[in-house]
């Protein structure tokens, strides 16, 4: 991108070893990469001392020159790494590297091969998703299983998924709120809860950062908003109309709270520190609604929804019923910590000031909060006056106009009713259970139409609906653009690097989708819908300590359990007791 991020601070030469140091500008991270050269003859090392090399403040260069005969066979074998300084003292981090080295050494390459083999087989083991009669699906799936399991492994709390992961420098490896809305369901069902908890406690441990992004804002006494984009808990996007308005990602992170509590059955996050995320959160959207006296509701104004093609618009529907379902949220869960958790209750009432009086004017506001519905269409609008637009589906736009972020003007997409992703339809991903089939097949209905899809996170919601509603043709469609948005380049921007984050929308798409998986009252429930062109296809769930197998064939679905308890799950509300494979 053609922008400066890091200063060199020196580069090393020892022997056949050479390191480079180098700390970014404002954050003052600092990295050291390395590298060892072996050069071999037939298998056997030779004299690895460089011919010559070169060393500048940014780099380090080795040269070497073998002599072989005909039939003889040279190989160059090289080391190759980093440590940081989130790990080691800054003036430590060429001693970490040559420790790191000596390790490798001490292993040696094959060694690190059979190592790297059975890691990865490991993560086969438990993530892979098989698909049966369909290659381009099948090769989708695991493609983005691949690339998400590159990106991150939840093991570190300090680290977030970029969403471009490591395969390029759009978006700058900052955290964004897919991590909440797409991501943490793939890492908690395909790893374990303690991976999904270190997501959690990513935003918990920058709260105070939240909290004073809100102060910079005219929020107050507590107030959080959590940052668009973020290394280190700071806004660090660079336009204003995304950075304050579209504050719908304060929903998604509480919303993962609650996903997270609902899959995992852990009680013990909430009082521990998830209380204080949604009481940050709860009071922003209290204060971000103001009353209308033409209304007479709260009402909420300028802002912009997960669809981007509409800024600063004023109640947008998801953004209002993230608010209203936030604060319902944190009063219930204030009622649960007090009632079941009152040591960890008295220490963060102390520590946020929590009174009655606050938590009695959050549950009047909750109640009276503002809805844009057509009464006519019986349907919510996706804020006031959406109906003014021209409502022209997509199917009618030209050709050669699409795509329209590529084609037209902003002024004329922000005029426009033509949606970028799910908006309303991300509302009802969300609260599902809030809503009903027929209110969900009326809206997709009506949105679907609009829908142009230019933001890869949009193709797996509607996906999952689409096969909600039994239109299979419609998910299949849906699934195949989300698992092979960077295979086949279909918005011709790979260059700027994969779209991790869509990608765990991918798997949900099967799961959650195909699948039919949902958690109600503490228990797997599964309506599992096979596309016509797939013979079957199986994926694992590591649901509360017990990995389960689910494997879906036309007319007919099992499931394998791994354990020593039965359990009990339902398959289109009937219930099966699944014993353990012996």
């Amino acid at each position: 991108w053609e922008e400066i991020f890091w200063e060199p601070i020196f580069s090393e030469i020892k022997g056949e070893q050479g390191f480079v140091q180098a700390r970014t500008f404002k954050t003052h991270f600092e990295v050291v990469t390395f590298m060892q050269n072996k050069i071999l003859v037939n298998g056997s090392y030779q004299q690895n001392t460089p011919t010559s090399d070169v060393k500048t403040e940014t780099k380090v260069e080795f040269t070497y020159e073998v002599e072989v005969k005909a039939n003889d066979t040279a190989t160059i074998e090289k080391f190759g790494g980093y440590v940081v300084s989130t790990n080691h003292p800054k003036n430590e981090l060429i001693n970490a590297a040559e420790n790191v080295l000596s390790q490798a050494n001490e292993q040696g390459y094959e060694q690190l091969l059979i190592n790297q083999k059975e890691a990865w087989a490991k993560i086969w083991e438990m993530a892979d998703i098989t698909i049966e009669g369909d290659t381009k699906a099948q090769q989708g799936i695991r493609f983005n299983i691949f690339q998400l399991n590159q990106t991150y492994s939840g093991k570190d709390a300090r680290l977030n998924i970029g969403p471009k992961g490591f395969t390029g420098e759009k978006y700058g490896g900052s955290t964004y709120w897919d991590t909440e809305a797409y991501c943490l369901p793939f890492y908690m069902v395909t790893k374990n809860q303690e991976v999904a908890r270190n997501l959690l406690m990513y935003r918990f441990n920058q709260l105070d950062k939240a909290i004073e992004n809100g102060e910079k804002l005219g929020f107050n006494k507590g107030a959080a908003l959590y940052p668009m984009v973020t290394m280190n808990g700071e806004e660090c996007h660079n336009e204003w109309e995304i950075t304050f308005e579209e504050i719908h990602r304060n929903g998604a992170i509480a919303f993962a709270i609650y996903n997270y509590v609902r899959f995992t059955g852990d009680q013990t996050y909430i009082p521990e520190a998830g209380l204080e995320v949604l009481l940050g959160i709860a009071r922003f959207w209290k204060q971000r609604v103001n009353w209308s006296n033409d209304k007479k509701q709260y009402v909420m104004l300028g802002v912009t929804g997960p669809n981007e093609y509409e800024n600063n618009v004023n109640n947008n529907f998801h953004s209002n019923y993230c608010a209203q379902w936030c604060m319902n949220y944190l009063l219930e869960q204030v009622e649960n910590v007090k009632t079941n958790y009152p040591e960890d209750f008295a220490r963060i009432a102390a520590k946020r000031s929590i009174t009655d009086a606050e938590l009695a004017e959050m549950k009047e506001v909750a109640a009276n909060i503002y809805f844009p519905f057509s009464e006519e269409l019986g349907i919510y609008l996706q804020q006031d006056g959406f109906l003014d637009k021209d409502l022209t589906p997509v199917s009618e736009l030209p050709k050669e106009e699409r795509p329209i972020n590529q084609k037209w003007s902003w002024d004329r997409i922000l005029r426009s009713a033509y949606i970028k992703q799910a908006d309303v339809l991300q509302s009802f991903y969300y609260f599902e259970d809030q809503f009903s089939k027929e209110q969900l097949e009326k809206h997709f209905d009506f949105y679907e139409p609009l829908t142009v899809h230019e933001s890869s996170l949009s193709p797996c919601v509607h996906s999952i609906q689409a096969a909600t509603l039994g239109r299979m043709e419609q998910a299949y469609t849906f699934y195949l653009r989300t698992s092979r948005l960077d295979l086949d380049d279909y918005n011709k921007e790979v260059h700027e690097g994969l779209h991790i984050t869509s990608m765990a929308g991918t798997w949900m798409s099967i799961v959650e989708g195909f699948g039919g998986m949902r958690v109600k009252n503490d228990q797997l429930y599964f309506e599992p819908r096979l596309p016509e062109q797939w013979e079957g296809f199986s994926f694992k769930v590591n649901f509360r300590h017990q990995i389960l197998k689910v494997i879906v064939n036309k007319g007919e679905t099992t499931f394998e359990l791994e354990g020593t308890e039965p359990l009990e799950v339902y398959v289109f509300d009937q219930k099966v007791v699944v014993q353990p494979s012996i």
